[in-house]
């Protein structure tokens, strides 16, 4: 049986490192995780290409994605992620974010609101033995307040805004990534929060699936 260390290697060489990350805690995490055990059986032989997979176990109308390896390594730099750090993954789809960041952290509350990849997504945490996530349910974009306040949000794939509720989740001094806008005009971006206010800085392009639930709301005009 193929336990496709060969692949993980190929897309941290070909994928990865071009792609200008450089934190070795990612690579080596991104090393360690087996993708593969994260996609729908038809999508196995797939799972390390350079491309968005979908999960053929939701139960939701909106098609879900495991976002491609370059895009989520270079959304994990941003964030900066510290060993002691307390992180919220925000649509953790079957897992394969949240335990990339349970190497990278000291604990990860993995928040996904479809019941059918939130039961994937526990099941597999469980049998890779990492005991350092929890995954729980509810609407992505409220969060989850009651394990908060956390040092770092990870949002899963694109939205049309982040709202304020979510970023007072965040402790002083932490760190929310996410991808505004959708398709080519997404972009990766941070919010820090600092003594109570935030300040939002653009970086890179970045192309991922949507996430339900953070739509842009349309703005009155006279």
């Amino acid at each position: 049986m193929n336990d496709y260390t060969a692949e993980r290697t190929t897309m941290v060489d070909c994928q990865i490192r071009p792609s200008d990350v450089t934190d070795f805690s990612i690579i080596a995490a991104m090393l360690e995780i087996p993708r593969e055990k994260f996609v729908g059986e038809s999508q196995v032989p797939l799972a390390y290409i350079d491309e968005d997979l979908p999960l053929d176990v939701s139960a939701e109308s909106n098609p879900r994605y495991l976002m491609e390896p370059a895009s989520f390594a270079r959304l994990l730099q941003l964030a900066e992620i510290q060993r002691g750090a307390i992180v919220l993954d925000v649509g953790c789809g079957t897992g394969y974010s949240t335990a990339v960041l349970a190497s990278l952290c000291s604990s990860v509350v993995a928040l996904e609101q479809d019941e059918k990849l939130a039961a994937k997504a526990a099941g597999i945490l469980s049998e890779l033995e990492i005991d350092n996530a929890v995954v729980v349910t509810g609407p992505l974009a409220n969060g989850y307040a009651k394990e908060g306040p956390f040092d770092v949000i990870f949002v899963g794939g694109a939205v049309g805004q982040i709202p304020e509720n979510l970023i007072d989740q965040l402790k002083d001094g932490g760190r929310l990534v996410a991808v505004e806008g959708t398709g080519n005009s997404g972009r990766a971006t941070l919010y820090n929060r600092d003594n109570g206010s935030f300040c939002k800085l653009s970086y890179f392009n970045c192309s991922v699936w949507p996430l339900p639930g953070f739509e842009k709301q349309a703005a009155f005009e006279f």
